[in-house]
């Protein structure tokens, strides 16, 4: 049985401590060198130099990140392999059987392993299914019908005899999002509510001036200003003048133009890539819902006489009507992307093992804070790890799958160099930086949104106050006040580490807090709670459920919209729903996908839930923590229960309506497996 310690303050440690505990940190801290054996503790930093395989051929050859201007990134748990070339000093890949090395504690217990293996074995299985289809009917790989998706979720999968006694166990359970759909296509309302109830809520602005403007150089990307005229806008806006709209907040807008443009040649010079750099622009209804009233789609510029931006904008006929779901695709491909590289791998995954590595290194397991946090980083570094050797590695499923391919991992990069910043990513200041909430005093949280239904936000919010409140009780339990935390060395150590190490290319930034107060300690930790806790839920657990029908959520394109004079645009004509179902990935290409969301999507069997702590023993002694932490578990469950009172009001269209799913990615509890709700205390998956 593992020993417990009380929770004790570096300077109140009981003398016969003080000696352990110093030692045992000491041995925790790697010095950059050595080889790691699978039997090791020890935490040290690294950049990312193991996601390339030059030895499979150049083409696997990536750059390192992080330690340098041009791809910064987060630091990463040192692994201490032998690296594969002394004068880049990239580290040689694990292979794809090997365990890859993290601190033994950090290993996965085996109810979480056996998990995994499972998912993985369904997915291999499920790939090979319609691999053996397409060979034994001598067919194409491209998707030509509904129907060729819809078998995907079905028993009948017309499969040889001695495979039929395992359809059950290999057929795709049909995503959440299918119970609405009616034909391939995302109807527009669709394509508006999940901008603020799907998988990626985290995208959407408010726009403050029209047209867009962009803050690239002219001098490489061209004139700033956008294609979008009022001409475009007008005749959807009930009646207000663009100015009105903008002043009474009823425009809002996905915005993917300055993220993409720059890598957009590379990527449209790949094998099967076609994309855009996409504007999507919202008029928000009477109703509290989102519609799309035009979408810019974007080049660079050329010196050829072929435009380098379109404007599409709602469908007056059949043709039009392709041509706008042919738009609302790309469009979807660049959130797909966008999400799945800044939102969900940076902003959680990535930029918080810089934290929990510096937790490790110079908080003890006694220090209170270690405590309060260590079920918020369990399994992350584990994670991670796997996440260099199979998702974000060079051939792997990040760049096999979404729209930016080799070039994933430095569009991700360029995000982190030029837009990351921790002060602003709590819930309320991510909010207000985004125009999607402005400042109000009498709100608990300080704010007020300006989509009044706006699920993950109204959600969210409930589940941030209560970490807020349950963290200000703690912190003013042990730090009465600014001399306390000053004077905690353990604590100082940790926060300028993970920015100094952790961060180190963004450490002379101006806008990392300050950590000298109660207060600062009560921000910065709520934060982190938030990012591992329920952000990650939002942005993860529904990958499946919204993504898995892969024509309403492309991970990329294979075709731009057709030109009149390009050779195809009679095709498109002659059968506008084949052209547009040979856009998206191939069928081979979306089971692999399908099987990917799906393991990630699940919740194993050991999870531990928000509001749930296995280590109240720590505190025995200490009622007003005891009492805090049962606060926060009864605030937990209140707020499932307003949750789901609000997923039956009928007044809240973007989360209650005929074939409407409810939002629940905040849900606090779940079962095993895809739920499409539940809120891990960790970045477990």
């Amino acid at each position: 049985m593992a020993v417990v310690f009380q929770a004790y303050l570096p300077d109140e440690t009981p003398a016969g401590l003080k000696e352990p505990r110093e030692m045992e940190l000491r041995q925790l801290r790697g010095d950059g060198t050595g080889l790691r054996l699978p039997s090791d503790r020890t935490y040290d930093y690294d950049t990312y130099n193991d996601i390339g395989n030059p030895d499979a051929g150049i083409e696997y050859k990536r750059s390192t990140l992080g330690g340098n201007y041009t791809h910064p990134h987060p630091r990463r748990c040192r692994t201490g392999r032998s690296p594969t070339n002394t004068d880049d000093n990239m580290e040689s890949p694990e292979n794809e059987y090997k365990r890859i090395y993290v601190p033994r504690d950090e290993e996965f217990e085996e109810a979480k392993q056996g998990a995994l293996d499972v998912g993985k074995l369904k997915g291999i299985l499920r790939h090979i299914i319609p691999t053996l289809t397409i060979i034994a009917s001598r067919d194409s790989n491209v998707l030509k019908g509904y129907a060729d998706i819809n078998c995907l979720y079905s028993t009948d999968m017309s499969l040889p005899k001695i495979l039929n006694k395992v359809q059950e166990f290999l057929k795709f359970d049909p995503p959440k999002l299918i119970s609405g759909l009616k034909s391939c296509c995302l109807p527009d309302e669709e394509f508006g509510r999940q901008a603020i109830a799907g998988t990626n809520p985290m995208s959407i602005q408010r726009l403050t001036v029209f047209p867009p403007v962009s803050k690239l150089d002219t001098s490489i990307y061209g004139p700033q200003e956008s294609a979008l005229k009022e001409e475009h806008i007008i005749g959807h806006l009930n009646g207000m003048s663009i100015q009105q709209a903008l002043e009474e907040n009823k425009l809002f807008v996905l915005d993917y133009h300055d993220i993409f443009l720059p890598y957009l040649d590379q990527i449209n010079a790949l094998d099967d890539r076609r994309a855009y750099g996409t504007r999507t622009i919202f008029f928000l209804t009477s109703l509290g819902t989102l519609k799309p009233i035009s979408i810019e789609l974007s080049f660079p510029p050329t010196n050829s006489d072929s435009p380098s931006k379109q404007v599409l904008t709602p469908p007056v006929d059949a043709t039009t009507n392709w041509l706008w779901q042919i738009g609302k695709a790309h469009v979807s491909s660049n959130d797909a992307c966008a999400h799945q590289l800044i939102h969900h791998w940076l902003r959680t995954h990535a930029c918080m093992e810089p934290l929990i590595i510096a937790a490790h290194r110079q908080l003890s397991v006694m220090h209170p804070i270690y405590k309060l946090l260590n079920p918020h980083m369990r399994y992350t570094l584990k994670i991670n790890a796997l996440a260099r050797q199979f998702l974000i590695n060079a051939g792997g499923v990040i760049e096999s799958n979404f729209t930016a391919g080799k070039y994933c991992m430095e569009m991700s990069c360029a995000a982190y160099r030029d837009w990351w910043r921790f002060d602003l990513e709590g819930l309320p200041a991510d909010l207000l930086r985004r125009g999607m909430a402005v400042p109000d005093s009498t709100q608990v949280h300080g704010i007020r949104l300006v989509i009044e239904d706006y699920p993950y936000a109204t959600d969210g919010l409930l589940i941030w106050s209560a970490i807020e409140t349950l963290v200000r009780t703690y912190v003013n339990y042990y730090y009465p006040d600014a001399s306390a935390v000053n004077f905690d060395t353990e604590l100082q150590a940790w926060y300028n580490e993970s920015i100094n190490l952790g961060h180190a290319d963004l450490r002379h930034a101006s806008w990392w807090p300050k950590l000298s107060t109660p207060d600062d300690l009560t921000s910065i930790l709520t934060t982190i709670i938030w990012l591992t806790s329920a952000q990650h839920a939002a942005l993860n657990n529904g990958q499946y459920p919204y993504g898995g029908y892969v024509p309403a959520r492309s991970p990329h394109m294979r075709r731009l919209l057709p030109e009149e004079h390009d050779p195809e645009y009679a095709t498109f004509m002659q059968d506008p729903q084949k052209y547009f179902l040979s856009s998206f990935p191939s069928l081979l290409e979306a089971t692999k996908y399908m099987a990917a969301i799906d393991i990630i999507s699940a919740h194993s069997p050991d999870e531990e839930y928000i509001g749930d702590r296995k280590d109240l023993s720590t505190w025995s002694a200490d009622t007003v923590i005891i009492e805090a932490f049962c606060r926060f578990s009864m605030e937990m469950r209140r707020i499932e229960k307003e949750i789901e009172q609000r997923n039956t009001d009928s007044n809240l269209r973007n989360r209650c309506g005929a074939g409407v799913s409810p939002y629940e990615l905040l849900m606090p509890s779940s079962e095993p497996g895809v739920t499409c709700r539940g809120v891990p205390n960790s970045i477990s998956i």
